[in-house]
């Protein structure tokens, strides 16, 4: 990851995300990572498409790709990298985050 990269994407984040702009074909969509308060232990990962940047979004760029986080998010998402993995929980998102100091069992879940 490069010093001026505050989020990175793995190559099999960013290549799940190729095959989802695809399969809606609309490749203006952008993936878009943020932090909302619950979850069972304080704050949850969330992902969804955007077609818009906000004015204080984050942005991030590899292979064509582009990752969205707001201002807010940012902040609890500096370091961390998003990866999609395919296993025994099935096939999701998730996100490495070397800033939280505890997760949940379901890997969706962490705290500060």
């Amino acid at each position: 990851m490069s010093s001026a990269e505050p989020v990175h994407m793995s190559e099999s984040a960013v290549n799940k995300v190729k095959t989802l702009l695809q399969e809606e074909q609309n490749q203006d969509l952008n993936l878009r990572v943020y932090i909302t308060g619950g979850g069972c232990a304080g704050f949850s990962y969330g992902f969804k498409f955007d077609e818009a940047a906000n004015e204080d979004d984050t942005v991030v760029e590899r292979d064509g790709v582009r990752m969205l986080v707001d201002a807010l998010s940012i902040q609890y998402l500096m370091g961390a990298t998003v990866d999609y993995t395919e296993g025994l929980q099935g096939s999701r998102f998730v996100v490495e985050n070397p800033g939280a100091t505890s997760t949940c069992g379901c890997g969706s879940s962490f705290s500060v």
